[in-house]
């Protein structure tokens, strides 16, 4: 009974720290430099909170000197949106970032029986705009839902999982690297958790938090699918 009572005490401890640490982001931080005092915080206008977070909204914003630096030389983003994400969501499974994306995408296309790259946004996203060869996944496709059958069917042979009477036996898994649009997009991150509640090997996920909007920034190409 006492070891159950301290496992409680340290899971809450650690969702507590958590919602600590990405309260940051709306809270701020007091700091000094010598005698000057200043407040870092996210800055976000409401006039820009307010727009629609949607594949053509994305980017808009702008970080350079347009006239300074060629037009090919640019990338653009818009730095309001979403809520940014810590950079580990579990012990077990690997926070990723662009380097380790490319080696994944290199094992995948040799090995596809072993690995996948997963889009784990809604399908408008996708459409718009992906990795190259990433698969859609929807985060809300994830979950069992006896209306939509044949999505959950989708998902057990891309993954594949195989379902027996007991549940599923996750032995010839894929290892998945998801992602979804960037380090403040929820969507990949409730595909994961979406699949650990169905019981998938924490060592067979990989998350890249930086999602599109980071590969694109940093010049690697994105495809209509």
């Amino acid at each position: 009974m006492k070891k159950i009572l301290l496992i409680s005490v340290v899971l809450m401890g650690i969702l507590s720290a958590e919602e600590n640490i990405r309260a940051l982001q709306y809270d701020g931080v007091a700091v000094s430099i010598g005698k000057k005092k200043f407040f870092i915080e996210r800055e976000r206008p409401d006039e820009c909170t307010q727009i629609a977070m949607t594949p053509k909204n994305l980017f808009g914003a702008n970080m350079v000197d347009e006239k300074a630096v060629n037009a090919k030389c640019i990338k653009k983003i818009s730095s309001t949106l979403g809520a940014i994400q810590p950079i580990q969501i579990d012990p077990k499974i690997k926070t990723v970032a662009e380097l380790e994306v490319l080696s994944f995408i290199k094992k995948e296309q040799k090995n596809p029986r072993t690995y996948i790259l997963v889009d784990a946004r809604k399908s408008p996203w996708f459409e718009r705009l992906t990795i190259p060869t990433a698969i859609n996944i929807p985060y809300n496709e994830v979950a069992h839902d006896k209306d939509f059958p044949e999505d959950h069917k989708r998902l057990l042979n891309l993954l594949k999982i195989k379902q027996t009477k007991s549940g599923y036996d996750f032995s010839h898994a894929k290892t998945a690297l998801v992602f979804c649009n960037g380090s403040w997009c929820v969507q990949s991150l409730r595909a994961i958790k979406a699949l650990l509640k169905l019981g998938y090997p924490k060592e067979k996920l990989l998350w890249y938090r930086g999602g599109l909007q980071d590969w694109i920034g940093l010049g690697f190409p994105a495809i209509k699918p």
